[in-house]
């Protein structure tokens, strides 16, 4: 599996295990397997002393199109302004709840 982190151009960012698909040796788009929308909540700075260090980021996940039952959604590279690998403790959280919603 490799779960990856995407931004689009909508500014939305999804996390989903994401494959390539390549047609004559070019990536023309993305296979996502159940592709979660992220969301990134800050609380806010009570003192100005506080350091952005210690701040906590609370993360939710929702499912990305609300209205299907598709599991696999195709992105295509138009759409995609980058793609990066999520941090180790966001993998483990969309994992969570994906073994959530299989039970």
């Amino acid at each position: 599996m490799s779960i990856k982190l995407l931004l689009l151009k909508s500014g939305e960012q999804l996390i989903s295990d994401a494959k390539e698909l390549v047609s004559e040796e070019k990536v023309c788009g993305y296979l996502l397997n159940q592709p979660q929308k992220v969301f990134a909540n800050k609380p806010i700075l009570l003192t100005e002393e506080q350091s952005l260090e210690n701040v906590n980021i609370e993360i939710t996940f929702s499912p990305w199109i609300l209205l299907t039952s598709d599991k696999e959604v195709v992105v295509p590279t138009d759409w995609v302004v980058t793609v990066v690998e999520p941090l180790q403790s966001v993998v483990k959280m969309y994992q969570e709840k994906l073994d959530g919603q299989n039970n």
